[in-house]
């Protein structure tokens, strides 16, 4: 059954148990009851029951007589969590070229199985609505759209941008939007902005593979810093670092790092940014992956906290919309003008049209529609691959629990060789991401990211137990 035909009950089970693994409820805790998750979902007293019943069934709920429904112990064999990464003692040269430019030429053949690049299926996203706006935009105005747009983007989408922005407190007007072609260019744009061949960038460890290739041809150098799988960067370690160390800018994730899934609390993201204001370094956030968030409410970017006084914003629409739109942008404040100028020099300015048609769907309140179907979505392939993980792997797996975005992060011990086992799983048309591509150092190679960016069905779900397979294979050689 496809994510799109998943029944409502379906759905809010593994909305459920996605609560449960990220720890928001304990075990033992009660639910909420039949009548309250009813009036809640907006869902028959029956759906209701049926999604508590077939959790019950799967032990992740027990029932207990005149009272409710209770999260069941804990699961004899769940994965631990992954390993905390050690910081690096220098900063390192990046080379990454050749092994993202594989993975990507691999990752975009629909013939593996696509656990590769972090990219949402284009049917999953359902951007059937979007295409509409902008059809209607070519041919109720085309030839006034078919030209060199203004540099700094659109500004229709930059005011919309600008509203939601407001959601999470980063205020903002249209004049501080610069549209980009995706996340990819407004961290180019920011990183040219703020360093010079050779300075060296902080990162985290691991990181987003995109972010090290840029880093690498850019001529820069990358201090890994360690990050808890749940609570993200280890604020201690950067404050050591810039003691010691001259850093340009530090480049993190808002929310929900690639690969691991974590977030930072708001305490954590404070203190980070005091480190940071102490010893005057700028931070080029990526939130392409804030609005993919499974709790109550969206996770508020490290902008939000400081105003923007030294902190330079980067996202995009790639994972959360139309990733082929190729449509992000970037906030840089007092370094505004410089990123425009950077922006000319690059690529002049971006396509007019799908940025007509994404200010359109904005403006018309269809993208939280959307959102709230997609993350279902994610979460609860999250929570089916997480099983099957569990189920098809070597039982010294760890696995991460994100709480945001559509990637899963396995590490195996340490003898373990991802990369034997990519070439193995090719071979059985299955591809994914070995774990060195998210290090500049190259480091953990006895790990690997699976992308949960495609509807569940069960030649996912046979790739999944059979990469598991060749993972027990290896290990037992």
């Amino acid at each position: 059954m496809t994510a799109a035909t998943t029944f409502r009950y379906e759905q809010l089970a593994g909305l459920i148990t996605a609560m449960i693994d990220n720890g928001t409820l304990a075990p033992g805790a009660r639910v909420p009851s039949v009548r309250t998750l009813s009036i809640r979902h907006g869902v028959s007293m029956s759906t209701a029951l049926k999604t508590y019943r077939t959790l019950e069934d799967r032990g992740v709920l027990v029932a207990r007589p005149q009272s409710g429904f209770y999260v069941a112990a804990p699961r004899n064999g769940a994965f631990a969590l992954p390993s905390m990464s050690r910081r690096r003692a220098k900063a390192s040269t990046v080379s990454i070229s050749g092994a993202v430019a594989a993975l990507l030429e691999y990752s975009s053949n629909r013939a593996f199985i696509p656990f590769g690049c972090a990219v949402p299926d284009g049917e999953l996203l359902g951007s059937k609505r979007l295409d509409v706006a902008l059809a209607r935009a070519a041919r109720r105005e085309g030839a006034r759209y078919n030209v060199y747009g203004p540099p700094q983007g659109e500004l229709s989408l930059r005011g919309e941008i600008a509203k939601r922005a407001m959601r999470v407190e980063h205020m903002l007007s249209p004049d501080d939007v610069v549209i980009t072609s995706g996340c990819t260019e407004a961290l180019t744009l920011a990183l040219t902005a703020v360093a010079k061949p050779g300075d060296t960038i902080a990162v985290e460890s691991p990181t987003y593979m995109g972010l090290l290739h840029t880093l690498e041809m850019l001529g820069l150098k990358a201090f890994e810093l360690p990050v808890d799988p749940t609570r993200g960067i280890d604020v201690g370690a950067l404050a050591q670092l810039l003691a010691t160390e001259r850093v340009a800018a530090c480049a993190f994730a808002s929310n929900f790092n690639n690969p691991l899934g974590s977030a930072m609390s708001e305490a954590d993201k404070r203190a980070l940014l005091a480190v940071l204001a102490r010893y005057d370094v700028p931070l080029i956030e990526d939130d392409v992956y804030g609005d993919l968030y499974f709790g109550r409410e969206r996770p508020k970017p490290f902008v939000a906290f400081d105003g923007g006084a030294n902190t330079i914003y980067c996202s995009s629409f790639s994972k959360s919309l139309a990733p082929g739109y190729r449509i992000g942008w970037i906030t840089a404040r007092g370094r505004t003008q410089r990123v425009i100028e950077r922006k000319l020099a690059f690529s002049l300015c971006g396509a007019v049209l799908p940025q007509i048609a994404v200010a359109e769907f904005l403006a018309s309140g269809a993208y939280d529609t959307h959102l709230r179907s997609v993350r279902r979505v994610f979460q609860d392939n999250l929570v089916h691959m997480a099983r099957v993980v569990e189920a098809s792997f070597p039982p010294e797996t760890k696995m991460s629990r994100p709480v945001g975005g559509f990637v899963l992060w396995l590490e195996l011990p340490k003898h373990f060789d991802s990369r034997a086992l990519f070439d193995e799983a090719l071979k059985q048309g299955i591809c994914f991401a070995p774990g060195d591509v998210f290090s500049a150092s190259r480091r953990f190679r006895n790990c690997l990211r699976l992308s949960a960016g495609h509807g569940w069905d069960d030649r996912i779900e046979d790739g999944v137990q059979r990469l598991g397979q060749l993972a027990r294979e290896q290990l037992a050689q």
